[in-house]
């Protein structure tokens, strides 16, 4: 925590950081360096074409490695569901899924099989994954969705030969399009035209536009021109955002836009051999000691190098207002508070204080909140998580969900960042993937086991989650017959010790799942029934998807407690009461039959409440049936029907204390002060008559709160003189008792300007207290 600003370096009005993710897990004998390389986003795999074709995740764990056997491949890529897309020479496309294995083929059309392709980008639009192709003969070819492939020819570009100086793929309007520079002249290709286009402000030194950059979400483009400046702007090329003279003139290897969603700094990442440049308002230099890939990222640029992967972004402004020296945003002094309450220091509450004088409490726990999301290191994570649940112990209408909903999407993050998972996201690209979408990607990359425990963990609806996961793998087995079980990643951080089991069990759901569809009913119950774990799994089954299965299961071995258990909650879904009570008669019957005495009288108490229910509700009009025996009583006394709740009362044997309870805050609800009076006096209170004045107080009625105050018993005088306001008669409580403890309770409370002799009075008598 001490040293977590040490890799933040100013930009303009922003700071940038360069984060590890991993130390690279391959063995490179010459790192990158004339490699053809491609990476996913989204933190996903990395292809690499040498003599033979690899796949690695993104912490460099081999995925799939095979000799490549067809023709010269000029250009990777990878679909938006992680298949890697290998483009020949000739425009053939072959495509393989992430463990090597071919799925299919096809042709960027017979253009490119005889002028040969020049330059191929892989790209992904509204319609899906793309490519674009340039070729010999100076043409464009692209093809918007591979999946439902239509080639579009685009038009020529006057006086270009060869390939351009640059191009790249924009999408606008739900319209694809081409830019490219041919010299210092820029035009737009699409369906039908080509037309020139000049960007507002490009500074006059340049001749040449020698590279070009299109932003992660396609609204903004960056220019390098032969002169070394950078053009920021619009991706419709009609406003500048900025312009910087890098002061390089060398065109760069690599050029990537480096902007987080809802950020006012424009920024790009240059690349050149062994220099990284971020250039915006202003740049920064970083040198490089190995060769490297920049990816775009939605929020980033990952950096994958020989031995190490990195990410390069912009700091979050959450991260910069807590994190920042000298900063006093309201985050960074609840981060401090936090830190000196954990010293024992008085400090804590000085802090606290100075954000409580400000009213900025709420907006301290979610600085924290918000930035635990943006931080990699899970020490980080927790420390700014404890800060924000510091917090929230101070403010009594804080909702929970920002917070718990922060604590899950972290815990599932670190777990797929683990090593032997590899997928880096960071939590703006989680929340604009999706749950599912990154369930999907497990799926894929046959990492079921952490599939099914996020599943259970996030509560994904059966059919969405741990069902459909299932599934997916059951199938692998059918058509691979390789077991899983040996090779699979980790389940949550800090879980790893239950792997085995978990995936034992999952495992044998699925198989359970493929016996049931392959054998008949008869020889199905009998195999089960020398499997204990596989019948349990099949029970849990029925229990969602077939009641009438688990029924027979139950009948057949005689389970008696199960088929009570069967029919009570069968008789939930029944709407018709006779219906209901024939079912719960079933149960009972089945309960005495197992022997178990206290739930059949427990299903026998429901029927009765039912029928007690029924009769009400055709007498008085009152709709019951169905409610708790509480609720049942609450319904009632809130009513006025107090000879039936007393009835309830004594037939269910309900305990003295719930009733007076329930009577009490029923009463208080309808602001029937009379009732209670009365009730107060009928007898001794077997609650106390401290909840009396609480219930009064809280329907803001301090005047009847007051009539109960005297028979308070004096353990509880103090804080029933507190809670109608009565300073006074809480000192007076306080120091007949002489409890230094009560009397620093009613010294918090008193005013320095307006109960100065009652401070006298209580600092005095805590001194006598103290000294005995």
């Amino acid at each position: 925590m001490a040293f977590i600003t040490a890799n933040w370096n100013p930009l303009g009005e922003a700071f940038y950081r360069k984060i590890e993710l991993y130390e690279m897990g391959w063995s490179l004998r010459d790192g990158l360096k004339d490699c053809l390389v491609a990476a996913a986003p989204y933190g996903g795999p990395i292809g690499d074409a040498r003599p033979q074709l690899e796949i690695y995740s993104s912490s460099g764990t081999n995925m799939a490695s095979f000799p490549w056997k067809s023709g010269p491949v000029r250009q990777l890529g990878w679909t938006v569901c992680d298949d890697l897309l290998c483009i020949q020479e000739d425009g053939t496309v072959l495509i393989y899924d992430l463990f090597g294995a071919f799925k299919r083929h096809f042709s960027m059309g017979n253009e490119v099989v005889q002028n040969q392709m020049l330059e191929a980008k892989v790209f992904h639009s509204p319609y899906g994954t793309g490519v674009a192709i340039v070729t010999g003969a100076s043409r464009f070819t692209l093809a918007t969705n591979i999946d439902d492939l239509k080639l579009r020819r685009l038009p020529e570009v006057p006086g270009l030969q060869g390939a351009p100086s640059c191009w790249a793929v924009l999408t606008q309007d739900r319209q694809t399009k081409v830019l490219l520079a041919n010299g210092a002249d820029l035009y737009i290709l699409d369906n039908t035209s080509c037309t020139p286009v000049t960007p507002p402000g490009l500074s006059p030194q340049a001749c040449s536009i020698v590279n070009m950059a299109v932003s992660f979400s396609y609204k903004y483009l960056a220019l390098f021109t032969d002169s070394g400046h950078l053009w920021m702007g619009s991706a419709n090329l009609k406003d500048k955002l900025s312009e910087v003279d890098t002061k390089v003139r060398t065109p760069p290897k690599q050029m990537v836009w480096c902007r987080r969603p809802k950020s006012q700094q424009p920024s790009v990442v240059i690349m050149w051999d062994r220099l990284l440049l971020v250039a915006g308002e202003r740049q920064h230099k970083y040198t490089l000691d190995e060769e490297s890939v920049c990816v775009a990222e939605l929020d980033g640029v990952r950096i994958v190098g020989g031995s190490r992967h990195e990410l390069l972004q912009e700091v979050p402004s959450a991260c910069q207002d807590i994190f920042k020296i000298a900063s006093m945003a309201p985050g960074a002094l609840l981060l401090e508070a936090h830190k000196e309450y954990d010293k024992s220091s008085q400090k804590a509450d000085e802090y606290l204080r100075e954000i409580k004088e400000q009213s900025v409490l709420g907006e301290a726990v979610r600085q924290c909140v918000e930035a635990a999301g943006y931080e990699h290191e899970p020490e980080t994570q927790k420390t700014l998580l404890r800060a924000a649940s510091f917090g929230k112990c101070f403010l009594s209408n804080y909702p929970p969900e920002p917070f718990v909903s922060m604590c899950r999407d972290l815990k599932v993050l670190n777990a797929v960042r683990d090593y032997t998972v590899g997928i880096p996201l960071t939590h703006t690209q989680y929340k604009q993937m999706t749950v599912q979408v990154l369930i999907d990607r497990l799926v894929y990359r046959k990492l079921y086991p952490l599939a099914i425990e996020i599943c259970r963990y996030l509560k994904t609806p059966e059919y969405q989650g741990v069902s459909r996961v299932l599934k997916h793998w059951a199938c692998a087995f059918c058509q691979t017959g390789v077991n899983f079980l040996d090779d699979m990643g980790p389940i949550m951080s800090g879980e790893n010790q239950t792997l085995h089991s978990t995936v034992r069990t999952s495992y044998q759901r699925s198989m359970v799942t493929y016996l049931k569809n392959e054998m008949n009913r008869g020889d199905f119950f009998m195999t089960l029934r020398n499997q204990p774990v596989a019948l349990s799994l099949y029970r849990q089954f029925c229990k969602h998807q077939e009641q009438d299965t688990l029924k027979d299961l139950f009948n057949q071995d005689d389970d008696h407690q199960e088929l009570g258990n069967f029919y009570v909650k069968a008789s939930y879904k029944e709407k018709k009461l006779e219906a209901r009570l024939s079912l719960l008669q079933s149960a009972v019957d089945e309960y005495n039959k197992a022997k178990n005495e206290f739930a059949a009288k427990a299903t026998e108490e429901e029927m009765k409440l039912l029928r007690f229910q029924r009769r009400l509700d055709e007498e008085k009009g009152e709709a019951l049936l169905g409610l708790s025996l509480q609720e049942t009583l609450h319904a009632l006394l809130t009513s006025n029907f107090h000879k039936q709740a007393e009835q309830l009362y004594r037939d269910f044997r309900v305990p003295d204390k719930r009733y007076w309870w329930l009577k009490l805050t029923a009463l208080a609800e309808k602001d029937d002060w009379e009732e209670m009076e009365k009730f107060a006096k009928s007898k001794k209170s077997p609650i106390g008559y401290l909840p009396f004045v609480e219930v009064c107080v809280k329907q803001h009625n301090k005047y009847e709160a007051k009539k109960y105050v005297s028979k308070v018993t004096p353990e509880q005088k103090v804080k029933a003189h507190l809670a109608i306001g009565d300073l006074e008669g809480a000192a007076e409580a306080a120091i007949d008792r002489r409890s230094e403890g009560e009397i620093s309770t009613v010294l918090s409370r008193c005013s320095p300007t307006t109960d100065r002799a009652l401070l006298e009075r209580l600092n005095r008598a805590r001194s006598t207290a103290s000294k005995k």
